[in-house]
């Protein structure tokens, strides 16, 4: 059994390849750290297969408990001897809510790599003076050096170029291409609220801070969002190049790239200038985001839907498929299934989970996880690092705390959440006090009190902790 990949320091944002660590929250926890189990930790593969009755009596109780509501789906493997070890429900598809993105990591990592980056370039536009944005599907782009996402690209950064390629021609316009997305830039199954309340915004190739008006995430609550992000964004590389005038939409000239498709690497066009020395398509400048690992890590760790989608797209683009929702959905399924997974237990309209159509099976969920904690698909494996730690990181900081027994778990379980309105999920993996790793996947529906269905669907991933089955 290789390692399940828990770092010291989770994700990007505390530490991506040994930066110093973040301050410590604003809100300090209610119980002492806890101490993650440490980076690559090989789990033991010997010993005894957990018993399936003492698992299902251990279990039982506690997943049916009334705070989870009167829909149940549940699903535990032994990813070392591939055993399941106990079941509720475990083939039917149930809404999944933000444990979608598990699936999004897995289907992304294994389709681009890891080490996969988007380009964003700006090229001259059809007459003088004018700019080209080129859309690439980066939602991490920063607009200064006051970045949400350690390592992103930024946005003046990008502007220097672009003015220094002008030399002496004055900036007349700015145009945004937002060719390299197809189709609705909302989902099918969305609330009416999500982009009013923060939750998400209208999905473009072109933003920055993952359409966020200032750059910052708060735990609890949406972030403020530009009603357009590509042109909110676009006004902003303008005023930084001294563009005057709207920005719109459009599209680059058929020289950008030379035929390559937006956002993938490209050697910059070396075509003779035109008689005014203007040369439409030319490339003025470009920035990378950072390796898609790192876009995956803050996705998982602060389940952050725009990336999300962002991330799902990418699957669509790299099998050649349309960039939009459907694209999105058939190219994730699709890879899942060439990876050996039961695609035919899920159904999906996004990348991120907000969609109430989504419907996804407990035993995919846990069958992904064990995959990529058997270490045979080194992309997979990247998932790990992204998963909040309970009690200690991400989504799972303030959680595991109470009642009292749930706290054995902190440091140990390592899990995606999902939460919409009477949806509450949690899957992931842990190790049990017999060092061995267990992976699981919760999904409740109908529960009145999402702060007693929370409780609950930890109890369930404590008990497993102590399980000495």
């Amino acid at each position: 059994m290789a390692a399940v990949g828990l770092v010291v320091r989770p994700g990007p944002v505390d530490g991506w390849l040994g930066a110093e660590p973040a301050a410590s929250p604003s809100v300090a926890p209610t119980t002492p750290e806890p101490t993650p189990t440490p980076v690559l930790a090989a789990a033991d593969a010997g010993g005894t297969t957990p018993d399936t009755a003492a698992v299902a009596a251990a279990l039982d109780p506690l997943v049916s408990a009334s705070a989870l509501g009167n829909t149940v789906h549940v699903s535990v493997l032994d990813p070392a001897s591939g055993t399941v070890l106990y079941e509720r429900n475990a083939d039917k598809p149930t809404t999944p809510a933000s444990t979608t993105k598990l699936l999004t990591a897995a289907a992304a990592l294994s389709a681009r790599g890891p080490a996969y980056r988007l380009v964003t370039r700006v090229v001259a536009g059809e007459s003088p003076g004018e700019v080209v944005i080129v859309g690439a599907g980066d939602a991490t782009m920063s607009v200064d050096e006051n970045q949400l996402f350690p390592g992103a690209a930024r946005l003046d950064r990008l502007a220097e170029q672009v003015k220094k390629s002008l030399g002496d021609t004055p900036a007349t316009r700015v145009v945004v291409d937002m060719s390299l997305y197809e189709g609705p830039e909302t989902a099918t199954g969305w609330g009416s609220s999500d982009i009013a309340e923060g939750q998400v915004a209208r999905i473009q190739p072109f933003m920055t801070n993952g359409g966020r008006i200032e750059p910052v995430h708060n735990d609890f609550g949406g972030d403020p969002r530009y009603t357009n992000p590509a042109n909110g964004a676009g006004r902003l590389f303008a005023k930084a190049i001294g563009a005057p005038g709207s920005v719109r939409a459009g599209t680059a000239p058929a020289a950008a790239g030379n035929g390559a498709v937006p956002g993938a690497s490209a050697a910059p066009d070396a075509s003779a200038p035109a008689g005014n020395g203007w040369t439409p398509g030319k490339e003025l400048g470009r920035v990378e985001s950072p390796p898609l690992v790192q876009i995956v890590d803050w996705m998982l760790q602060q389940s952050d839907n725009v990336l999300a989608e962002a991330v799902a797209r990418q699957v669509a683009l790299a099998a050649g498929k349309p960039a939009s929702f459907e694209g999105a959905a058939e190219a994730m399924l699709t890879e899942l299934g060439e990876l050996g997974l039961p695609a035919e237990e899920a159904v999906l309209y996004d990348g991120s989970g907000l969609s109430r159509n989504n419907g996804i099976s407990p035993a995919l969920l846990v069958q992904t996880l064990a995959l990529a904690a058997k270490g045979e698909n080194a992309a997979l494996g990247a998932l790990f690092n992204g998963l909040p730690v309970a009690g200690w990181s991400g989504t799972l900081r303030t959680r595991f705390v109470t009642p009292s027994p749930n706290q054995t778990a902190q440091g140990i379980v390592r899990a995606k959440t999902g939460s919409l309105s009477g949806v509450n999920t949690l899957a992931g993996v842990l190790v049990n006090r017999d060092g061995r790793v267990m992976a699981f996947a919760i999904m409740a529906v109908g529960g009145a009190s999402s702060i007693s269905a929370r409780a609950a669907l930890d109890k369930v991933a404590a008990r497993l902790v102590e399980c000495g089955c």
